[in-house]
């Protein structure tokens, strides 16, 4: 029995969280992302789907479940590049006053902790302005393989710093006040950019710039879709690419970008080490100066148990995905194709040729969502 003298424990308060899903022509995954939510342990008390331009049954589909909103929006002037103003939109009427604002990919399910653990970590952390999922890709195929042990690496080394500049859109939480304040900004008509190619990363950036903290979540993964060929994947990451560039000669060097920079330093670096290597092993043959040497084993069996170590940390992993990474081969592979994708953004950043180039639209027609001959109309929108 309780003593008279004994105070009662403080009532918790309620914390509004609303969910945002863009979705564009999802048709094969929006119900599976939806039921996601719908499943959690604290789900969200609002679920709202924006459907940007779609042309499939998304809209149909997701308006079938109980409990969800959804808007079907059309933007004739923007087709391709309106998720900034899907979000915008869906935040200004449903989600302007929550607590916390769930940022959700139309083809990503949550596991049913999410939002419940998202929710304790803002209410534990008063500084925290955002938190991003460990995201990683469905599939078995060698591509989603690699995909999935690079996104596992990215994950991990956030974990451990305490620190990301990116919270993933595949699926974030980010604390509303925060994203209140950078609705003020000038120019803008919510938290999400129309400027900018890779509005997660813009949105981060301006969240941070506000002296909020944002991190990867130790304890929420996310499961999405992954690129499935090699140019479907070269489209979205040229994108990421060219849009993060493009957003740090914006942003400068500065305390919130030094980070940034050298990561990019580092790109450029590995690709012109990868450049340089192929040239001496070139001229090595040619003049006949090219000798093995004991030592070519010694940084082999470094990188393998080093690729080795990171592979038993990939979420899901099995007996293949450890094989890849002892092998090198596959990852050195996917590491030539990264360099080539930094070597070409910086390429079209600086010589300006994709300054006018919608990289939404390229992006959809290289995962074939869009068709190319749309490409044309979309760029004079």
């Amino acid at each position: 029995m309780r003593d008279w003298f004994e105070p009662l424990p403080p009532r918790k308060q309620y914390r509004k969280i609303v969910a945002l899903i863009p979705a564009y022509n999802e048709q094969a995954s929006i119900v599976a992302t939806v039921e996601s939510l719908h499943n959690q342990t604290r789900p969200p008390d609002l679920i709202v789907v924006a459907a940007n331009n779609c042309t499939d049954r998304t809209v149909e589909l997701a308006r079938a479940i109980p409990g969800t909103v959804v808007e079907d929006l059309q933007f004739p002037d923007m087709k391709a590049k309106a998720k900034a103003h899907a979000l915008n939109y869906a935040w200004d009427k449903y989600a302007k006053d929550a607590y916390m604002v769930i940022g959700l990919d139309a083809d990503t399910v949550m596991p049913p902790n999410a939002v419940a653990d998202w929710l304790h970590e803002m209410e534990t952390s008063p500084d925290l302005g955002g938190s991003s999922s460990q995201f990683t890709m469905l599939g078995d195929d060698w591509l989603t393989r690699l995909q999935r042990s690079e996104f596992s690496r990215w994950s991990q080394t956030s974990i451990k710093k305490g620190f990301t500049s990116v919270l993933a859109g595949t699926g974030c939480a980010i604390r509303g006040e925060a994203m209140r304040e950078v609705a003020m900004l000038p120019d803008r008509e919510g938290p999400w950019s129309y400027t900018s190619a890779v509005e997660d990363f813009e949105l981060t950036y301006q969240v941070r710039r506000h002296g909020w903290r944002c991190q990867v979540s130790p304890t929420v993964p996310a499961y999405t879709d992954s690129m499935k060929t090699i140019h479907a994947l070269w489209g979205q990451r040229m994108k990421w690419s060219v849009g993060t560039v493009r957003d740090l000669l914006g942003f400068g060097f500065n305390k919130l970008t030094y980070r940034d920079w050298g990561q990019q330093a580092l790109g450029l670096l590995s690709a012109f080490i990868r450049i340089l290597w192929v040239l001496l092993w070139v001229a090595g043959g040619i003049t006949g100066e090219l000798h093995p040497n004991w030592t070519w084993w010694v940084f082999t069996g470094y990188f393998a148990v080093m690729d080795f170590i990171a592979s038993m940390k990939i979420p899901g992993r099995d007996k293949t995905d450890v094989l890849m990474a002892v092998l090198l081969v596959p990852n050195e592979l996917f590491s030539w194709i990264r360099a080539g994708w930094f070597l070409a953004s910086w390429w079209s950043v600086l010589t300006g040729r994709d300054k006018n180039r919608n990289l939404w639209a390229a992006q959809y027609s290289a995962e074939g969502l869009l068709p190319p001959e749309s490409l044309a109309e979309i760029a004079a929108a």
